[in-house]
């Protein structure tokens, strides 16, 4: 992480709920510029979830999310957004918050470069050829530049996984967001995609990991969240989880690693 710690992302007393159950329990978390956050924890405790809500993929009751200070979850009255005005707003957000998917999300009819310009063309409204030569460059940067005309179905999972990495670096964004980016791979492709990613986090981007990968969780992030139904237990270095107190924690990571 580089030498700043100005606060980037803010998230403020979230809480979700899929009917009667609770998925996420008033959380709290400050993530600073060019940091690498992993979040770790048990399945079903709420991780997927807090990312899908940073993308606003997912719509909280209550809380408020700041990026850069500015609120996207409650107005200058503290009432909550809502209306085709703030969708066409988050579209804006989403575009400057890359996210990559446990399963890929890939368009099976268009091509490895077509899936990748698809979103310049879209969102940044740039020609054809623009978006094209920068899908190009995005694809040759996770590896894939002999790829670039092939259709997914001609592509292992790993590969098609780098497509939607590419894709989501193609627009630049401030923030990338990881969601179990391995878990749908054979485990011989798991290790590339890490990689990848650690190769990313060297480069600056603010980054959020949900991952059961305990070793490149501890090797890259700055640092780590424990989380367990639907809260915070505990945020800290690596140094500082591995070594924890916390009986959760403690209990979590004595049955994995």
């Amino acid at each position: 992480m580089n030498g700043t710690t100005e606060s980037y992302i803010e998230i403020i007393n979230l809480s979700k709920s899929f009917g009667s159950h609770k998925v996420l329990d008033n959380i709290n978390l400050t993530v600073n510029r060019g940091e690498v956050v992993a979040i770790i924890g048990p399945s079903g405790s709420g991780k997927s979830t807090l990312l899908r809500c940073l993308n606003f993929l997912a719509r909280s009751e209550s809380g408020e999310i700041k990026f850069q200070n500015r609120s996207w979850s409650l107005n200058s009255e503290g009432k909550r957004y809502k209306g085709k005005k703030y969708e066409k707003t988050l579209s804006e957000l989403r575009s400057d918050v890359g996210m990559v998917f446990q399963n890929f999300n890939v368009f099976p009819h268009k091509t490895a470069v077509q899936n990748v310009e698809l979103g310049l063309i879209k969102v940044r409204k740039m020609t054809k050829n623009s978006a094209r030569e920068i899908a190009i460059k995005k694809l040759e940067q996770v590896g894939l530049g002999d790829k670039i005309n092939q259709y997914p179905d001609k592509l292992s999972g790993g590969q098609k996984q780098r497509i939607a990495i590419a894709r989501a670096l193609a627009l630049e964004p401030k923030v990338m967001l990881f969601d179990e980016a391995t878990s749908s791979l054979d485990p011989e492709l798991v290790g590339g995609i890490l990689e990848e990613i650690k190769r990313l986090a060297n480069t600056g981007i603010t980054m959020l990991v949900v991952t059961h990968e305990m070793g490149f969780a501890f090797q890259v992030a700055h640092r780590i969240v424990f989380m367990d139904s639907g809260k915070i237990v505990e945020v800290g270095t690596p140094d500082e989880i591995r070594n924890s107190q916390e009986s959760r924690t403690r209990a979590f990571l004595s049955a994995i690693l």
